[in-house]
């Protein structure tokens, strides 16, 4: 056996008393040796290894501390990482935790001694195993919030919020790695009032959200001047409203470049146009910049960029029930941003009237490219005020259909137009169309041209759910879609939870963050996976793990009602042996984790978290459509 040695010299004490004296002018030593063994590696895993070495020493109580060093570098010392032993004896038998897969360490034991260098066996290597699909998920922590969070609601817990009290989300990957988030004004309770408007969090991980607060903290100086400017045009007199009464809705912020953000969002104003009967008062669309989202109160009011527009001149007086011919063509709110493949920067906005317009604007400014007339007169006089992207229905101003968010996708070569659809308590959904051109046309995925002649937009991308073991999910939609520059897309609304949840008051009213994975199926359509995000290890997933039973969901329309689970089965000789698709077959493409059943349906897989366990875990999920169709699915345990 090798052994490392070292001598101390410990020096003695002695008392002089009255007039004695030594007979030596020297003090007496005691010569105290330490050796440590050679250490011994075992049971070594991919991020563990349990390390074995007996120190021998003639003065026990010399020694101050013992333990293992180790490094990824030859030579490590107690300025590497160690572990120490706490316990009494000489007897080193310690586990080194935290280790990276398939990594050579260097190791080995130490002990220090009183007024002396540290004393080290010799070196030892060994290299750790490949992480295997087991250890990794074995280790994995589900998100542990609570999704009824009323009873953290109140703004003096908005520091525990994490994804409570979230509507109408954007999102943007900033610089520092921080995804910043805001908001529309909304909150269970309205606790969010206090706080001034246009709401910040952010997180690193998509799963931990720091709450920043409000980033505009009192209504813009131009709004009210602006609103009288326009209402004098109009022949109507000025109104000096409560600023107490004014919406803030749906911001969208995006990086233009380093350095550059901007968030543009929508002021609703309060009152009528003419007296009773006549149509709401309109809405602004504002701009504001920011050099650096971290500094939550750095946001610059670029003011006005634009407003409603009608092509009915100043016939205002149109009934306010009239609702399929609305006084306004355009309706200022809802705004999205996009920079296009060629460069050019376009603002996307509109809500329930006309449809979805597109207006490019100025690079450098933010603002219109081209100077807008009056908001009001013929067709023609009010064009330059945005082309029509899509519409629900041709002709009609009443056509439940919202909140655009708009992004291209360079691998697929299309531009991606988001939508909500219907009444946000409950039956909000989210649909998709596509384009290769940004100003189209749109369409949606059984052809339908919804720039040309409108229609309803397929395919379903949300739409009211529910697992079992859980209340499920309602108001899906008005959604952020993002990504984290390497690929990955993600999708963020809120979700409320379904009305009378027992032992919740107001249920519908509690509006959870939701962020879910984007996967892209072999034809390049968007899906959205059920299972909100929660970070679980991406390891590939096996053919084997698909054999078992899933709760399978048909999630297809159907106006306001929670669409619910059945089990379907796949066997190990690739057929499904019960549920909806019984008697079909599958193939499983593993490269790409994609299901194909032979009744013509695609699904795309992912592990995502488990929420409706007990306690939350992982498992797989699937999502995937037909020309017709939406499917969800998730594997039972």
């Amino acid at each position: 056996m090798k052994f490392s040695k070292w001598p101390l010299l410990l020096i003695g004490s002695f008392l002089l008393s009255g007039a004695c004296s030594s007979d030596s002018n020297e003090p007496d030593t005691d010569e105290t040796t330490v050796s440590i063994s050679t250490p011994s590696v075992t049971n070594v895993t991919d991020d563990k290894a349990n390390i074995i070495a007996t120190i021998t020493t003639n003065t026990p109580s010399a020694i101050l501390k013992k333990g293992i060093c180790y490094d990824t570098q030859s030579n490590p010392t107690i300025s590497s990482r160690t572990v120490e032993m706490s316990s009494a004896g000489l007897s080193l038998n310690l586990t080194l935790s935290d280790l990276e897969p398939e990594t050579k360490y260097y190791t080995k034991a130490f002990a220090t001694v009183a007024n002396g260098n540290p004393v080290y066996s010799s070196e030892i290597t060994f290299t750790t195993a490949s992480r295997s699909v087991t250890s990794e998920l074995d280790k994995y922590i589900a998100p542990s919030y609570s999704d009824d969070y009323t009873n953290i609601a109140g703004w003096n817990n908005r520091n525990q919020w994490n994804l409570a009290n979230v509507h109408d989300p954007s999102v943007v990957l900033a610089e520092d790695g921080y995804y910043y988030m805001y908001q529309t004004d909304a909150s269970y309770g309205n606790a969010h009032e206090v706080g001034g408007h246009f709401h910040c969090r952010r997180s690193k991980d998509l799963v931990t959200w720091e709450y920043l607060g409000g980033t505009m903290k009192a209504l813009p100086n131009w709004v009210i001047p602006k609103l009288n400017e326009i209402r004098a045009g109009m022949g109507l007199s000025d109104v000096q409203p409560d600023t107490k009464d004014f919406g803030y809705w749906a911001p969208c912020v995006r990086k233009v470049r380093n350095g550059l953000y901007r968030m543009y969002y929508s002021i609703v104003c309060p009152g009528l146009l003419n007296g009773e009967g006549t149509w709401g008062e309109r809405a602004f669309i504002g701009m504001m910049e920011n050099s650096d989202p971290a500094n939550n109160e750095g946001w610059e009011d670029k003011g006005y960029v634009i407003t409603n527009a009608s092509d009915k001149g100043l016939n205002y007086n149109v009934q306010a029930n009239d609702w399929a011919n609305c006084y306004y063509k355009w309706n200022a709110i809802d705004p999205s941003y996009i920079i296009d493949k060629d460069g050019k920067h376009y603002l996307v906005y509109g809500s329930w009237h006309s449809g979805i317009a597109a207006l490019e604007v100025d690079a450098t400014t933010g603002k219109p490219l081209n100077i807008l007339p009056n908001p009001w007169g013929t067709e023609a006089d009010i064009a330059s005020y945005g082309q029509l992207l899509v519409t629900r229905k041709i002709g009609d101003r009443w056509q439940g259909s919202e909140g655009p968010e708009i992004i291209y996708n360079p691998n697929t070569g299309y531009y991606y137009l988001f939508m909500a659809y219907d009444a946000l308590d409950v039956p909000y959904n989210t649909r998709v169309c596509r384009s290769q051109n940004i100003l189209g046309p749109y369409l949606g995925i059984d052809g339908t041209d919804l720039t040309k002649f409108g229609g309803e937009m397929l395919p379903i991308v949300t739409h009211p759910y529910k697992f079992s073991n859980s209340n499920g999910w309602v108001g899906i939609s008005h959604c952020a879609i993002f990504d984290d520059g390497n690929g990955n897309w993600y999708y963020a609304s809120q979700g409320r939870l379904p009305k009378d949840v027992p032992g919740i008051n107001s249920s519908n009213a509690v509006m959870m963050g939701h962020v879910r994975s984007i996967k892209w199926t072999s034809t390049g359509w968007p899906v959205v996976m059920p299972e909100r995000y929660g970070a679980v290890p991406l390891v590939p997933i096996t053919e084997n793990e698909l054999v078992g039973n899933w709760e399978h969901i048909d999630l297809s329309y159907s106006y306001g009602k929670q669409k619910t689970s059945n089990t379907m089965t796949l066997s190990a000789d690739h057929k499904v042996t019960d549920g909806s698709w019984k008697g079909a077959t599958w193939s499983y493409d593993t490269d790409n984790q994609r299901i194909t059943f032979s009744n013509g349906v695609e699904v795309c897989l992912q592990r995502e978290a488990d929420w409706e366990a007990s306690p939350r875990t992982h498992t797989i999920v699937y999502a995937g459509y037909t020309n017709s169709k939406t499917y969800w699915g998730k594997k039972k345990k």
